[in-house]
């Protein structure tokens, strides 16, 4: 783990490896994904329910310009697109917050993602920082079953499984998978889950204290956070050229959170 960036180094560093700033994803697939959300397409509400309450996309242009950084011009249909590192920053601090509470509280805490890819080190690094802190990280049930796949830990962080192939995905079932195990088997649900895509998305419908990273194609959690169902969505690229570039951000992150670790 790199030693912790200032707030001025971080936002450098996430502009020069595109996980903030002038990204990968396209303007079009932002639009595009805004607009089915508000049409009703429930692929991209994550897990949550919004029932009438999004449905123009300009209102939800709206919410990405503010929480995102995204262009705020509904008549940009097509080319760059970005995040604003600043927001990105910001949304690690409040992050951090919570990782500070649950710290203090030893509480029992689920990581999971959908973005192994991208996120997993993620992930599990902060898993680390906060079983060494006295938090129960929590251990899923065995055998569960979701979207035709298996739902299992891969050191520490929740995963979907297809194939032997971990799986980028979306969907809502594999946290709900989880939490209807954790009912069934008696144990209580988290107090704090850190997570991305639906499987925060899931947590935050469930009255979970639930926290997350996000792209600016993935306007469900930004919407969550603005309803306040989710605690934090971080804006970022959550599949960059390299792993490893999200190192600085998570020593940052868990620096913020009194959890730096050596």
């Amino acid at each position: 783990m790199p030693i912790p960036p200032s707030p001025a180094e971080l936002i450098d560093h996430l502009v020069r490896t595109r996980i903030a700033g002038n990204v990968a994803t396209p303007r079009e697939n932002n639009l595009d994904h805004y607009r089915r959300l508000a049409q009703g397409d429930r692929h991209y509400w994550f897990g949550l329910e919004f029932g009438d309450r999004w449905t123009d996309e300009q209102d939800v242009l709206a919410v990405m310009a503010e929480r995102c950084g995204v262009n705020d011009d509904l008549e940009h249909r097509m080319g760059q697109d970005t995040i604003d590192p600043r927001l990105t920053v910001a949304a690690l601090e409040r992050m951090a917050a919570f990782l500070r509470k649950a710290a203090e509280g030893r509480q029992r805490v689920l990581f999971a993602t959908g973005h192994p890819g991208g996120l997993l080190d993620v992930h599990r690094t902060t898993a680390a920082a906060l079983r060494a802190a006295g938090c129960e990280i929590v251990a899923i049930p065995s055998g569960l079953r979701a979207d035709e796949g298996s739902v299992y830990q891969v050191a520490d962080v929740a995963v979907f499984e297809r194939g032997a192939t971990l799986w980028h995905t979306h969907s809502p079932a594999p946290m709900a998978a989880i939490l209807d195990g954790l009912r069934q088997a008696g144990r209580p649900l988290p107090d704090l889950v850190v997570a991305d895509h639906g499987w925060a998305g899931c947590a935050a419908g469930q009255g979970i204290d639930a926290v997350g990273f996000a792209d600016c194609n993935d306007p469900a959690l930004f919407l969550a956070e603005a309803e306040g169902t989710l605690q934090v969505a971080v804006p970022l690229d959550d599949h960059v050229a390299d792993p490893r570039f999200y190192e600085p951000m998570t020593a940052y992150l868990l620096s913020a959170a009194g959890l730096a670790q050596g």
